[in-house]
């Protein structure tokens, strides 16, 4: 029975433990900051020391600098980072409080581009200035799928104008990226994109007829009709449908295009002051980096000592009160503990891991993931996950970069790209790309390269050109 309502009793301070320990790991320093400044004004248990001390060694601090003893190597490998907690207090208060407060939307998130804003800007060089009008009826009139359900005529009389007009602009209009946009079906945008796709590759014979004549019986899978119908074998149609599937898209707004319909984040992060700071004493890679894990009031924070002694004479209808208020503020303590303990152990294994990206770009970066690097640590990988999310890193460089990028396993490839698109001569196809980066020790799909290709936002080959920026 004792042993019984030991395990009750405990049972739910480990849980509020771990709880509060993942909710703390996934705060930013910002807000990391902000929970504490709180917890302060609520919980008269809490309270900052008048002394600075070392969050690791606790030793007292004399000056504002690091602990003299625990940001000195333990070793003469150049390897191992020198990994601490700082408190970065000095600036927290009047810089972090002040710049949110000041210019709470400042910077937060870039503006997002349009469909309709992004194929005007393409088509604006070669529009007549006095198309612009129709060009943008058209565009704003795109369903969510990227075509154009409203009849040309109608356009036309809208504007007075021929309808051979209205068919220039849509041409060029479906001829920008993404391919077909503006068209009236989808077969039509279909046979645009094959169209185009025609001089960068071999197409297989019959898909125009295919598309044409027996959409309806591609839609359904129903092979056989259509091979009859055209008059071509069973595997040949197979190919038809494969080809289509893989490189064609009948629905064009909702293919990648643009800034904000990429692989990566529909918005970018824009961050004020980093959560990691890391530094090197040289230039070169022959001193240990030295990383500082930015844990605020570190160090200051600790549970008011004359609250605990008042605790034991505390009023009968207060003591039940002022305990729990002791419990919250032992508990904070506590976990703020073990998520600076947790973030030292991740910058520790990841500094080592990543060090070239570090010192050297994202050429260099080490392919890793989220689970492989929580198996190292011998932890859960959402405890990983906690740890990385919203927080910035500042390089020795003074770029400030998420620190999820160190897990981006395609970024040394996609470095790679940019540097062969950078350096064409003439617009290379993704497929030659491809091959360029299987003999770079990349070897990737075509389909692969697109994809890439697009997260990077660079245009298609037949849209760039050394007279225009290739990049969005």
């Amino acid at each position: 029975m004792l042993l019984q309502t030991q395990s009750t009793a405990i049972r739910p301070l480990t849980t509020a433990h771990l709880a509060q320990t993942m909710t703390l790991l996934g705060l930013t320093s910002v807000e990391l900051y902000q929970k504490i400044e709180t917890e302060l004004a609520s919980n008269p248990a809490l309270e900052l020391a008048p002394e600075r001390r070392c969050p690791h060694c606790r030793r007292i601090l004399t000056d504002s600098n690091p602990c003299p003893v625990c940001t000195q190597p333990s070793n003469s490998n150049i390897d191992e980072p020198i990994v601490y907690v700082s408190s970065r207090e000095d600036f927290l208060p009047t810089q972090y409080s002040t710049a949110i407060s000041e210019n709470p939307e400042e910077g937060l998130t870039p503006d997002i581009e349009d469909l309709p804003t992004y194929v005007l800007r393409q088509i604006a060089p070669d529009l007549n200035p006095d198309d612009h009008f129709i060009a943008a009826h058209v565009l704003t009139s795109l369903d969510d799928d990227g075509l154009l359900r409203t009849p040309l005529a109608e356009i036309a009389r809208y504007h007075h104008v021929p309808v051979c007009r209205i068919e220039d602009v849509i041409y060029l209009i479906k001829h920008s990226d993404p391919l077909g946009v503006g068209s009236q079906s989808p077969q039509e945008a279909l046979l645009v994109q094959l169209e185009v796709l025609a001089e960068q590759k071999p197409i297989p014979p019959h898909t125009a007829e295919a598309i044409e004549e027996g959409m309806d019986l591609l839609s359904r899978r129903q092979y056989g009709e259509l091979g009859h119908k055209l008059h071509i074998p069973l595997a040949r149609v197979k190919d038809i449908a494969n080809f289509i599937s893989e490189n064609l898209n009948p629905y064009p707004g909702r293919a990648h295009w643009g800034d904000i319909r990429q692989g990566s984040s529909p918005t970018q992060d824009v961050y004020y002051h980093p959560d990691i700071i890391i530094s090197s004493q040289t230039e070169t890679d022959t001193s240990p980096l030295t990383i500082e894990v930015i844990s605020p009031l570190a160090g200051r924070l600790r549970i008011n000592p004359l609250f605990r002694e008042a605790l034991h004479d505390a009023p009968e209808e207060k003591a039940e009160q002022w305990q729990g208020d002791l419990d919250r503020a032992a508990l904070l303590v506590k976990c703020l503990q073990q998520r600076n303990n947790t973030l030292v152990r991740l910058m520790q294994r990841l500094a080592v891991i990543q060090r070239s990206f570090i010192l050297e770009g994202d050429s260099e970066i080490a392919p890793i993931t989220r689970a492989s690097l929580a198996e190292k640590l011998g932890v859960h990988e959402s405890t990983v996950s906690r740890a990385v999310s919203g927080k910035a890193v500042q390089l020795p460089s003074g770029r400030m970069v998420p620190l999820s990028k160190f897990f981006d396993r395609s970024l040394h490839i996609r470095t790679a790209l940019m540097d062969i698109i950078a350096r064409e001569t003439k617009p290379l196809t993704d497929t030659q790309i491809a091959k360029i980066l299987d003999k770079q020790g990349y070897p990737v799909a075509r389909r692969t390269v697109a994809k890439y290709r697009a997260m990077e936002g660079i245009l298609p080959a037949y849209l760039r050109s050394k007279n225009k920026p290739n990049f969005r």
